[in-house]
């Protein structure tokens, strides 16, 4: 039929991207994949770009659609991996996959295939959208595998325009169609790792990028513990790789990351899982971007400050421009600058931003009431 919308899907050589282009296909839709290439083979092996494409080739010629293939390494490492690499230099923690999805796949990818002659983009995310009466960016059905926290930084016009196909469906149900298809990537392991770079052993691989700054390891007291190999190699709650072990006439307790000194160059540590320095009561956010109406004032909502994290229940207060200061109801442990922070409504996702600093706040009973915080939406509880 001449009137059927164009789909192209961004298709990585997964399973997910690969069930999105068959279901498209048995909704009626003329679909076609798109395949980037947004770090450049190396030497060692990690980057799993040649198979993934094969894998991808093969993908659609069972399904019957034309492939087309781009290279987009130059936008990634200028918009994706210099702010990684200039957010570890600052000795913050970053998520790269938030940006990916926001400056790469929804940004130059969204561009080229409308450029192909896309009516719509679509991807392999478990996330849901809803555009009447407004565009909402919801919760996946498949809570375990949810990934709207990665995708509130899209920008909203490429939202619009976009399909998730997979967002009503759970992991074991997208596998088992795969499998009765006979998609050659039924069995496919998830990628993990690095956005686009993949799994590698971390410290070795920044070290490429970074020269490492070498500083002490030091208790709350000041009581110096050992070394550690720079603060970029170290983020808030970790226990594996500090290097000093049991202390002498020491508790048995385990040390775990609990502060960066940055003038002094100090990582600070704490023993035990529940150390009061890991847990903060407020945040403050920059860069937020709201994908709901911004708010007039206060609200209650609520928050997660890491992927998979349950969503916490929190007051919001607007400070203006694009900051927000979050109270939550309970303490948080170990909210990383540097981070984001994604609020909800019930199973809406309303916005995110990057998390500038943490701390704690008087107690709840303790706190002066927000006048007119209203719940948004009415109906707050996660679904």
């Amino acid at each position: 039929m001449a009137d059927r919308e164009l789909v192209i899907v961004g298709m990585s050589g997964g399973v997910d991207s690969s069930v999105a282009g068959a279901l498209l296909l048995d909704q009626g839709f003329e679909v076609q994949g798109l395949f980037m290439s947004n770090w450049q083979e190396d030497e060692d092996g990690y980057c799993t770009s040649a198979q993934d494409f094969d894998d991808t080739r093969r993908v659609c010629e069972m399904l019957g659609i034309a492939l087309h293939r781009t290279d987009f390494s130059r936008e990634y490492r200028e918009r994706v991996f210099q702010h990684f690499l200039d957010e570890y230099a600052a000795r913050r923690t970053p998520n790269p996959d938030v940006l990916c999805n926001r400056e790469i796949k929804f940004g130059v990818c969204f561009e080229h295939a409308r450029r192909l002659g896309a009516d719509r983009f679509a991807t392999g995310h478990y996330a849901r959208l809803d555009f009447e009466p407004r565009l909402r960016l919801r919760k996946a059905v498949d809570l375990a595998k949810d990934q709207s926290y990665f995708l509130h930084a899209a920008p909203p016009h490429a939202l619009a325009r976009s399909l998730f196909p997979l967002g009503e469906l759970k992991k074991a149900e997208v596998r088992r169609i795969a499998r009765e298809r006979g998609l050659p990537v039924h069995d496919k392991c998830d990628s993990t790792g690095i956005c686009f770079i993949g799994e590698r052993p971390f410290a070795q691989f920044l070290g490429r990028y970074l020269p490492a700054q070498p500083g002490a390891i030091e208790s709350p007291n000041g009581t110096r513990l050992g070394s550690h190999r720079g603060l970029m190699f170290y983020t808030l709650g970790q226990r594996k790789g500090l290097g000093i072990g049991g202390q002498r006439r020491g508790a048995e307790a385990p040390w775990y990351v609990i502060d960066k000194d940055l003038d002094r160059n100090v990582l600070i540590v704490g023993q035990g899982h529940d150390h009061p320095g890991l847990y903060s009561t407020e945040l403050v956010a920059e860069e937020f971007a709201w994908l709901a109406d911004p708010p007039d004032g206060v609200i209650a909502c609520h928050a997660k400050t890491r992927y998979r994290q349950p969503d916490q229940r929190c007051t919001v207060h607007p400070l203006g421009g694009d900051r927000i200061r979050i109270e939550f109801d309970e303490p948080q442990r170990a909210v990383t600058p540097g981070q984001y922070v994604v609020l909800y409504g019930g199973d809406e996702c309303l916005g995110g931003g990057v998390i500038s600093r943490a701390g704690t706040s008087p107690p709840s009973d303790q706190r002066r009431e927000a006048p007119g915080a209203a719940a948004y939406p009415a109906r707050a509880e996660p679904v």
